[in-house]
């Protein structure tokens, strides 16, 4: 990840999910978590749906490998991750929430390494994993996390488990869809389950819910949620996933819960510690050492290490007999060419 645009999708990633756990926090307030999951990823399949009429792509599967691609994706990714985490964030607040998925870098990994022979981790990662680990557990005790909330910070373990691990399967298939129908196939077979699941759950009451939850906070909540977060979010990640893999991009995960914590502590009134600040700076510091071959390339130039390509000296033309010889010097040896002078 070391052009432009690699480096501008992650950082839109990083903002569009870091504050899709303050929306919702908003939107749980008065909608059931698996239904509210459900709404979402409706809502992004319905832009999805119309954008790929209005480019005429080629939207239905042709091959095997396409509805594993779609039903990998829609399971897990999608539908296990989004069901995962918004049962737990029900029991802990937005940045907690976001905190306990940037373990996802952790599981991500051994789990490529065991699906994807061809993946490999070097010492550095290891370390800068290991770091940013203890950062989250630092920030993760700041705020009581573990004290009492068990089953929501599981809950959340889970849901960066499932991720992490239809992402390296995801990398494993070839299918023949285009990303966009890609993602809305998947993103149709996650809402579809989801809605099962919330209709079969006794305390979700989806009819009562849908005719009385509504307040202009949990609309807006997920309208945000299904364009931004989702819809675009998605689009930035299945774009990132194909051009640097499942172990790279899962270093997203580190970035979105410095975005939550701030948005959490700006509009919903959650509190940032020292502890917390601390634990951010370990956050990046793993960040770094996960990303020191690429952060090493791009600042070795920069402060005069690295490869320099040596500048020849001027050419010079002598003309002797009617010829034109051309000399120049490179290495202390002189190099010639010989062309007529006419």
């Amino acid at each position: 990840m070391t052009s432009q645009r690699d480096i501008f999708l992650f950082v839109a990633l990083a903002v569009a999910w870091g504050t899709a756990f303050g929306a919702v926090e908003v939107g749980l307030a008065t909608l059931p978590p698996i239904l509210f999951a459900a709404l979402r990823l409706d809502g992004a399949v319905l832009l999805f749906a119309a954008a790929i009429a209005a480019f005429g792509y080629e939207w239905r599967p042709r091959t095997r490998e396409d509805w594993v691609t779609i039903m990998i994706s829609g399971g897990l990714i999608v539908g296990g991750h989004y069901g995962l985490m918004f049962l737990g964030q029900s029991y802990v607040s937005s940045a907690v929430a976001a905190i306990v998925l940037s373990l996802t870098p952790i599981v991500t990994p051994p789990l490529a390494i065991a699906l994807l022979p061809s993946e490999r981790i070097r010492a550095p990662a290891i370390v800068g994993l290991v770091v940013g680990l203890a950062g989250v557990v630092i920030i993760a005790l700041s705020g009581g996390s573990l004290d009492g909330q068990v089953i929501g910070v599981a809950l959340l373990f889970g849901s960066s488990f499932v991720f992490a691990t239809g992402a390296v399967l995801t990398e494993r298939t070839r299918g023949t869809l285009p990303l966009l129908p890609l993602q809305t196939w998947a993103m149709a077979v996650g809402a579809a389950m989801l809605h099962t699941l919330s209709f079969a759950h006794p305390g979700e009451a989806v009819v009562s819910t849908l005719t009385t939850a509504w307040t202009p906070e949990t609309a807006a909540a997920l309208v945000y949620l299904a364009v931004v977060s989702t819809a675009g979010g998605f689009l930035a990640y299945f774009t990132l996933l194909e051009r640097v893999g499942a172990s790279e991009l899962s270093l997203v995960n580190y970035a979105s819960p410095v975005v939550a914590t701030v948005v959490g502590w700006a509009l919903l009134g959650e509190s940032i510690t020292l502890a917390t600040i601390a634990g951010f700076g370990l956050i990046l510091l793993g960040f770094a050492l996960c990303k020191i071959d690429a952060l090493w390339k791009t600042a070795a130039p920069v402060v005069g290490y690295g490869p320099t390509r040596q500048v020849a000296a001027a050419a010079e033309e002598i003309v002797v007999d009617g010829n034109v010889y051309v000399i120049g010097t490179g290495n202390d040896r002189y190099v010639g060419s010989v062309r007529s002078a006419d």
